[in-house]
């Protein structure tokens, strides 16, 4: 095969656990791989110092991916290693470099490291941001200046949103830019019937399942889940919600919070690291997908739900509405426990699942790694 463009890829990568950031990174590479063009990951060989990281290890206990060139070389606290791992990425000769931004404590590595491989080869190289937030979901003091050091930084963006495409615009108004829908994941193992996931799982077959997954933070709003749970209107429905995912902050709140709403009946918890090669179990256990954010730009998870063909009900924040289309894939509500019960309620109710899923089937052709590749060489062709 031809090799189109020499491609690097600046980001989280194996052997860092496989979280959003570290699987669109290594299912992208693919997907260039895939057209015809050579691969090299640059990942983190310290991505965050211990004392910063909320979760139980940072690191992955299952086997690499398969085929993919990871180098393990970035310190993201080390100014001198970023002058050593920008010569390296520099003597690869790349045409294209992507960095990934999604934090501000990112900025000072990465923007450094991009104004160091443009230097070193003399702008031949095209530079292009992959933005999932540029506004984090926890702000901090500093935030702004941090970022707007790394969009000085580099030439153009795909952004992951319309609200994230919005937000650019307060820190740069002339660089080349273009929206592009997060693409599928599609990369979690095989769909499997309900009953089997239900029973690979060890879960009681005669409920049904809401599933809440990923990292628990405060801004993906569970709380506001647990409390339509304890709603009556929910009361009479046979339903459970499993939550799915490693807690990412104040853990004993939300227990204190279900014994207050008396609903642990109601509840399975797998408050763990769920590895890849489990994810299909859970997605395909559920009947509805339920992401109560109360505040967003997109979600990695909308895009499991979409491929393993589940409806979901989300929040009006950010830009997760621009990706589930009310009334016909799921329903998106206001970020209140009121209207999240009132939305699992008209899908029971209704019995919206088997409609909802056929349209998934249809909806989901718009988010493809092939287009995403289209709008990278859309925006690096007019840097």
């Amino acid at each position: 095969m031809e090799i189109k463009k020499k491609v690097v890829i600046i980001g989280s990568a194996y052997p860092l656990r496989g979280g959003g950031i570290t699987t669109f990174n290594e299912r992208l590479a693919k997907a260039f791989l895939d057209r015809g063009d050579e691969v090299i990951i640059y990942t983190f060989s310290l991505q965050y110092p211990s004392f910063l990281f909320p979760g139980t290890t940072q690191y992955s206990t299952e086997p690499p991916p398969e085929g993919l060139d990871i180098r393990v070389r970035i310190n993201s606290v080390n100014p001198i290693n970023w002058i050593t791992s920008a010569w390296e990425i520099a003597k690869s000769r790349p045409d294209l470099a992507i960095f990934r931004f999604w934090i501000p404590f990112m900025a000072p590595c990465l923007g450094s490291i991009a104004r160091i491989l443009k230097w070193r080869t003399k702008r031949k190289v095209r530079i292009v941001a992959i933005t999932d937030n540029i506004i984090p979901h926890e702000r901090r003091p500093g935030d702004r200046l941090l970022v707007k050091y790394f969009t000085r930084s580099v030439d153009a963006f795909v952004a992951m949103s319309g609200s994230v495409l919005k937000d650019l615009s307060m820190f740069d108004q002339e660089k080349p830019k273009k929206y592009f829908p997060h693409p599928l994941y599609d990369n979690f193992g095989d769909i499997i019937s309900k009953k089997s996931a239900k029973e690979l799982l060890r879960l009681d077959e005669n409920y049904g399942y809401l599933l809440f997954f990923g990292f628990i933070r405060d801004y993906k709003g569970l709380d506001l889940l647990l409390q339509a749970m304890s709603l009556p209107k929910l009361k009479n429905l046979k339903i459970k919600l499993l939550v799915a995912g490693e807690f990412y902050g104040n853990e004993e709140k939300y227990h204190r919070l279900i014994q207050e709403l008396n609903i642990s009946d109601r509840l399975e918890l797998r408050t763990q690291f769920i590895p890849n090669n489990n994810v299909n179990k859970y997605f395909c256990a559920c009947d509805i997908v339920v992401q109560p954010y109360k505040n967003a730009t997109q979600s990695g998870v909308t895009q499991i739900a979409y491929h393993f063909g589940k409806p979901m009900i989300t929040t009006n924040v950010g830009g997760l509405s621009e990706m589930v289309a009310d009334g016909k894939v799921g329903y998106v509500v206001e970020p209140e426990p009121g209207e999240i019960a009132e939305a699992i309620f008209r899908f029971y109710y209704e019995s919206k699942e088997v409609e909802f899923s056929e349209n998934v089937q249809h909806e989901k052709t718009r988010f493809s790694w092939e287009g995403l590749l289209d709008s990278i060489d859309e925006v690096s062709q007019t840097i």
